[in-house]
This record gives C-alpha cells, sequence and structure tokens, in this order.
C-alpha cells in the first residue's frame, strides 16, 4: 500500500462486533438496551443529587459529575456503533475519527481524575471527620472539578494532536468498533517506537497519576479503619467506601483487562469484546452500583418516583 498523509484519508472502516448478517439485530437491540439503561441510570442519579437537598455534600456533588461522564464516554462510541449495526456501514470520516478520539480520551480521562478526587473525599471524611466541612467546602470542590476539566482537556489535546501528526495508509480498517487510540497507531505506515512511547507515556501520565492517588487515599483509610477499636465503626468507615471501591475496580479492571487483551492476543474480536467492557459496559453498571449499595441515593430515587406518582 502506497503511505499518504492523513491530510488524503477521508475515512476509515471500522471492523465492529460481526460480519454476521443475522447477527446484526440481535447485537443492534442489545447494546441499544444497553445504551438506553446507561441513559436512563446516571441521569436519575444527577436528578436525585441535584433534587434532594440531603445530598448536596462533597460525595454526592462528584458523583452527580462522575455520571454525567459516564453519560458522554459512552455517548461517544454507541452511538457511532448503532447506526453502522442498522444501516450495514462501517465507515466513519476522518474528522469523526479524530473528534471521537477527543471525547472518548476527554471522559475517560475525567472518569479517571474523578475517581481518584473521590478517594481523596473519603479519605478526608473517615481521617479528618471534624475537619472535612471546612476541608471539602463548595469552594473547593467547584475548584476541582474545574480542575479534573483542564486535565482532561489537556489529555484529550494531546492525543489528539498526536493522532495528527500520524501517517496513514490508502485503505485503512480500524480493528475495533469505534477509533480505538491503539488501533489507530497500528495502522501508521511508518513505525515510530518514539510516537509509541509519547503516547503511552502520555496515557501512563494521566491515568496512573489518578490510580496512585486512589491507592494510597485506600491505603490511608484502611490504616485509619483498622485503628477504629469497635467492630461496628469499622463496617460504618468501610461502608461509606464500598460503592466507589467497586466502581473503581469495575473501571481500572476492565480498562486493565482491554490493555492486556490487545498485547497477548491478535484476535481482532477478542480484544473487542474486552474493549466493550470498559467503554459500554461499565457507564451502565456505574448507577446501580451507587443506587443498589447507597441508602440515600435509593431512598432520594424512591421519594422522586412517588413525587412523580402524586
Amino acid at each position: 500500500m502506497e503511505p499518504q498523509n492523513y491530510t488524503g484519508i477521508s475515512q476509515f472502516r471500522l471492523l465492529g462486533l460481526s460480519d454476521d448478517p443475522e447477527l446484526q439485530p440481535i447485537l443492534f437491540g442489545l447494546f441499544l438496551s444497553i445504551y438506553l439503561t446507561t441513559i436512563l441510570g446516571n441521569l436519575l442519579i444527577i436528578l436525585a443529587v441535584t433534587s434532594d437537598p440531603h445530598l448536596h455534600t462533597p460525595m454526592y456533588f462528584f458523583l452527580s459529575i462522575l455520571s454525567l461522564a459516564d453519560l458522554g464516554f459512552s455517548s461517544t462510541t454507541v452511538p457511532k456503533m448503532l447506526v453502522n449495526l442498522q444501516t450495514h456501514n462501517k465507515s466513519i470520516n476522518y474528522p469523526g475519527c479524530l473528534m471521537q478520539v477527543a471525547f472518548f480520551i476527554f471522559c475517560g480521562c475525567m472518569d479517571s481524575v474523578l475517581l481518584a478526587v473521590m478517594a481523596y473525599d473519603r479519605l478526608m471524611a473517615i481521617c479528618h471527620p471534624l475537619h472535612y466541612p471546612i476541608i471539602m467546602n463548595s469552594g473547593l470542590c467547584g475548584f476541582i472539578v474545574l480542575l479534573s476539566l483542564v486535565i482532561s482537556l489537556l489529555d484529550s489535546l494531546v492525543h489528539c494532536l498526536m493522532v495528527s501528526q500520524i501517517t496513514f495508509c490508502k485503505d485503512v480498517e480500524i480493528a475495533s468498533f469505534f477509533c480505538e487510540l491503539p488501533q489507530l497507531l497500528k495502522l501508521a505506515c511508518y513505525y515510530s517506537s518514539t510516537k509509541n512511547i509519547f503516547v503511552y507515556l502520555a496515557g501512563a501520565i494521566f491515568g496512573g497519576i489518578p490510580a496512585s492517588g486512589i491507592l494510597y487515599s485506600y491505603i490511608q483509610i484502611v490504616s485509619a479503619v483498622l485503628r477504629v477499636p469497635s467492630a461496628s465503626g469499622k463496617y460504618k468507615a468501610f461502608s461509606t467506601c464500598g460503592s466507589h471501591l467497586s466502581v473503581v475496580c469495575l473501571f481500572y479492571g476492565t480498562g486493565l483487562g482491554a490493555y492486556c487483551s490487545s498485547v497477548v492476543s491478535d484476535a481482532p474480536r477478542k480484544v473487542m469484546v474486552a474493549s466493550v467492557g470498559y467503554t459500554v459496559v461499565t457507564p451502565m453498571l456505574n448507577p446501580f452500583v451507587y443506587s443498589l449499595r447507597n441508602r440515600n441515593i435509593k431512598r432520594a430515587l424512591w421519594f422522586l418516583a412517588c413525587k412523580k406518582a402524586c
């Protein structure tokens, strides 16, 4: 294939989850159901937090922003996949692909940073309960969210600039159901180890630092909780972290699984199944994790349901 600069590339072809025509309607119905559940679940979390005065605390404020980021994370990939399944057209134009990369990186980084922020919030609540209202004031919470947006935007811009410098070949096919950055790197006409190292270094910085912050926060939390003499006190302290810890394990577990699959396996379909875990399934499950394990969220949702019924 002749090398051609990205300016000459008008569109890419997405490999998709399956080429079987009989399977297309089933996949369309499945992912449409997942997407609608994701939208409904995250919107309910946002509505519950904004409408209930008892939930106007830093923890639930960050949770509502996380739900907003999950909405963007899922909406970046799923609608295009549904259109492709319905129209049997797997193409995506270059600007659309670049935009998908930008929003995917932005929302993914936002998720990662917010999970770290929520871990810090739990650290302050458990280790410094008397000073918690002073430390986690509304001004600081607003600043943290603004800083998270700036960091995510910077991460997105860095990756988009790197993608825009890649020289692609003609008739390129992305071995995924969306414009996934590692798959785009494999399509470069000229392999550049420096660019690859830079891409993964940027990913390690913007993803690794929040993960390290989460790990540090939970080490401090566990250390503090173990010093609590009563078993009921330990349970109460750990119960406030249960939902967040479940979401952290879900987010990083599926993301790490997708990364390991892309490194170990050469079968694109298997790698795509792993990618579905963190791009589609995780944003859907997050609201369920928080609503099922959190008494305050369940109470707020029940109050909303009764209010609408009456």
